[in-house]
This record gives structure tokens, sequence and C-alpha cells, in this order.
């Protein structure tokens, strides 16, 4: 954080985490737990404010692409979107919502329920699509700031 964000003295930083928190845990045992997770993510917000640094926050996007809510993590994935939205709201900070884009694009362009290759190319990943929703929906919050 120091190296590589505070001292490019940055005008703007987003701040777009949780996957591996989610993901890992689950499938590695080395995630975040979401007590810790909190704290963290405004421990990181907190040394953004005190440079001067405009916050924009993002809620983590997929972990398979599945649309019923069957893809293993959703329930850990929609907790962690939660404590950000939480996050954004007592920080007053502007916030992108993937993890609510990204199933909005899913339910009208995944009709087979498919797992992975709509927005990404293993289910966790992005391929172009989703990189591109990814930014777009993140150009949507910058060019307002």
């Amino acid at each position: 954080m120091e190296e590589d964000v505070l001292a490019k003295n940055p005008d703007v930083v987003i701040i777009y985490v949780g996957v591996n928190d989610v993901w890992h845990k689950s499938s590695f045992g080395t995630g975040t737990d979401s007590d810790k997770f909190e704290k963290f993510y405004q421990a990181i917000i907190d040394k953004l404010k005190v440079k001067n640094i405009k916050v924009i926050l993002c809620t983590p996007a997929t972990i398979g692409e599945k649309t019923d809510f069957s893809n293993q993590q959703d329930g850990d994935l929609n907790k962690y979107s939660s404590i950000i939205r939480g996050i954004a709201g007592k920080n007053k900070l502007p916030i992108v919502d993937l993890r609510k884009s990204f199933l909005a694009y899913n339910i009208s362009n995944n009709p087979d329920n498919k797992e992975k290759g709509i927005l990404t190319s293993d289910g966790v990943h992005l391929n172009a699509k989703g990189n591109q929703l990814a930014a777009d929906e993140m150009w949507k919050v910058i060019k307002d700031l």
C-alpha cells in the first residue's frame, strides 16, 4: 500500500477487493474472515483519506456465473458485498456495485445458467466482456467525481 499506492500520490483510488478473500477461504483455507475483512478495508480507507485521496469502493463481482444462487460461494460473496456497501454508506463514499451489475448481466445473458464463460474465463477471472463491464461500471462513477 505504501509503495504501490500512497507513494505515487494518486488523486483517486478504486478499492476492488474481496473475491480472493472469499474464494481462497473455501478453496485454500487462506481467505479473510468477514470481521477482519471489514477492519482491514476500513484501515485502507483511513490511510487514503489522510492523504486526501478520493476513494471509490467496488463490490466483488463473481465466483461462478450461475444466476440461481447455486454457486458455492454466493452466500459469502453476498455477505462481503453487503459489508462493502455498509462501509461505503458509513464513509459517504461512492460505490461501484459489480456484484449487482454482474448478476443482472448474467440473468439477461446466461439463459443456460452456465458456471463460466459469460463474463469470466473460469468463473472468477474476467474475460474481455467482464473486463469491459467492470470498466464501464467504474467509469460511470469516476466521471462524476
